[in-house]
Protein backbone atom coordinates (compact mmCIF):
# COMPACT_ATOMS: atom_id res chain seq x y z
CA UNK A 1 0.00 0.00 0.00
CA UNK A 2 0.92 3.47 -0.82
CA UNK A 3 1.58 6.37 1.38
CA UNK A 4 0.25 8.64 -1.06
CA UNK A 5 -2.15 7.24 -3.33
CA UNK A 6 -4.14 9.45 -6.23
CA UNK A 7 -3.85 12.67 -4.38
CA UNK A 8 -4.84 11.22 -1.38
CA UNK A 9 -1.99 10.85 2.03
CA UNK A 10 -2.56 8.09 4.32
CA UNK A 11 -1.59 8.11 7.85
CA UNK A 12 -0.17 5.13 9.22
CA UNK A 13 -3.02 4.15 11.17
CA UNK A 14 -4.90 4.58 7.91
CA UNK A 15 -2.31 2.40 6.22
CA UNK A 16 -3.00 -0.07 9.31
CA UNK A 17 -7.05 -0.29 9.28
CA UNK A 18 -6.70 -1.26 5.73
CA UNK A 19 -4.60 -3.91 6.06
CA UNK A 20 -6.20 -5.30 9.08
CA UNK A 21 -10.37 -4.78 7.34
CA UNK A 22 -8.98 -5.46 4.24
CA UNK A 23 -10.32 -2.96 2.25
CA UNK A 24 -8.48 -1.41 -0.61
CA UNK A 25 -6.95 2.03 -1.11
CA UNK A 26 -9.45 2.00 -4.56
CA UNK A 27 -12.22 1.64 -2.27
CA UNK A 28 -10.97 4.05 0.00
CA UNK A 29 -10.19 6.52 -2.82
CA UNK A 30 -13.97 6.14 -4.02
CA UNK A 31 -15.28 6.52 -0.93
CA UNK A 32 -13.81 9.52 -0.52
CA UNK A 33 -13.56 10.82 -3.81
CA UNK A 34 -17.46 9.52 -5.10
CA UNK A 35 -19.54 9.19 -1.61
CA UNK A 36 -22.63 8.33 -0.97
CA UNK A 37 -23.11 10.80 1.50
CA UNK A 38 -20.66 12.88 3.85
CA UNK A 39 -20.70 14.64 7.77
CA UNK A 40 -18.97 16.92 9.54
CA UNK A 41 -16.46 15.10 11.93
CA UNK A 42 -15.83 15.57 15.40
CA UNK A 43 -11.98 15.82 15.22
CA UNK A 44 -11.31 19.87 14.03
CA UNK A 45 -11.68 19.96 10.67
CA UNK A 46 -12.53 16.55 9.48
CA UNK A 47 -15.20 14.89 7.60
CA UNK A 48 -16.67 11.64 7.55
CA UNK A 49 -17.49 9.87 3.78
CA UNK A 50 -19.64 6.79 2.98
CA UNK A 51 -20.26 4.88 0.19
CA UNK A 52 -21.83 1.53 -0.22
CA UNK A 53 -19.77 -1.38 -1.74
CA UNK A 54 -22.18 -4.29 -2.14
CA UNK A 55 -23.38 -5.44 1.49
CA UNK A 56 -20.22 -2.99 3.29
CA UNK A 57 -19.99 0.42 3.86
CA UNK A 58 -17.01 2.15 3.60
CA UNK A 59 -16.27 4.94 6.08
CA UNK A 60 -13.72 7.52 5.79
CA UNK A 61 -12.22 10.30 7.59
CA UNK A 62 -10.05 12.55 6.18
CA UNK A 63 -8.84 16.47 6.77
CA UNK A 64 -7.06 19.03 4.95
CA UNK A 65 -3.20 19.26 6.11
CA UNK A 66 -1.78 22.60 6.72
CA UNK A 67 -0.77 22.71 2.83
CA UNK A 68 -4.05 21.93 2.09
CA UNK A 69 -3.28 18.62 0.99
CA UNK A 70 -6.44 15.68 1.86
CA UNK A 71 -5.15 13.71 5.05
CA UNK A 72 -7.21 10.23 5.46
CA UNK A 73 -6.78 9.65 8.95
CA UNK A 74 -8.92 6.51 8.94
CA UNK A 75 -11.12 3.94 7.28
CA UNK A 76 -13.77 1.32 8.30
CA UNK A 77 -16.70 -0.77 7.37
CA UNK A 78 -20.01 -1.94 8.37
CA UNK A 79 -22.53 -4.54 7.17
CA UNK A 80 -25.34 -3.13 5.42
CA UNK A 81 -28.23 -4.99 6.99
CA UNK A 82 -31.48 -3.42 4.90
CA UNK A 83 -31.43 -6.23 2.02
CA UNK A 84 -32.34 -9.25 5.10
CA UNK A 85 -35.59 -10.54 6.16
CA UNK A 86 -36.84 -9.10 9.50
CA UNK A 87 -37.44 -11.54 11.97
CA UNK A 88 -40.72 -11.13 13.71
CA UNK A 89 -40.61 -11.31 17.73
CA UNK A 90 -41.30 -14.37 19.10
CA UNK A 91 -44.30 -12.50 21.41
CA UNK A 92 -45.48 -10.91 18.25
CA UNK A 93 -45.31 -14.72 16.51
CA UNK A 94 -46.82 -16.65 19.87
CA UNK A 95 -50.12 -14.01 19.86
CA UNK A 96 -50.61 -14.21 16.14
CA UNK A 97 -51.23 -18.44 16.69
CA UNK A 98 -53.04 -18.01 19.50
CA UNK A 99 -55.42 -15.71 18.10
CA UNK A 100 -55.41 -17.98 14.78
CA UNK A 101 -56.37 -20.72 17.54
CA UNK A 102 -59.04 -18.57 19.15
CA UNK A 103 -60.73 -17.62 15.81
CA UNK A 104 -60.78 -21.18 14.42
Amino acid sequence: MERNFKGLIFTNHALARLKERNISQGDAWATWNHSDQSRYAQAKGAWIYYRTFGNKKIEVVAKKNERGEWLVISIWDRPVWENQKKVEPFFTFLLKKLWALIRK
